[in-house]
């Protein structure tokens, strides 16, 4: 079975009801564990340009928001779910979204 690692960024905020949408969605799932996760903090920046509806912060204002940067490992064949799962539950118009394939070594 192939496997990928997904990474996203999350303002702090939102970032329980974003790992509740991975592991319902199938992602974070290691042999018999499931919702398996992690996450590390730091400062997300950005600019909002003309035409975007920033979820925090104003069109043309830098701005910088306390995020989560959460990965975990997902069955390549629920990536489109575990996607789908991660933008409806993020509050950002365009949610930054790391996706690679990787090989577990469970055996």
């Amino acid at each position: 079975m192939s496997h990928l690692k997904i990474v996203t960024y999350v303002p702090v905020t939102h970032a329980d009801k974003v790992r509740e949408a991975i592991g319902k969605a199938g992602g974070g799932k290691l042999g018999n564990y499931s919702f398996a996760s992690f996450s590390t903090r730091g400062i997300g920046r950005f600019l909002p340009g003309e035409g975007t509806r920033p979820a925090i912060g104003e069109v043309g204002k830098l701005e910088e928001v306390e995020e989560e940067r959460i990965e975990f490992v997902c069955d390549t064949d629920l990536r489109a779910k575990v996607l789908k799962a991660i933008r409806q539950a993020h509050p950002y118009e365009e949610p930054a979204i790391d996706v690679w394939p990787i090989e577990i070594g469970l055996n």
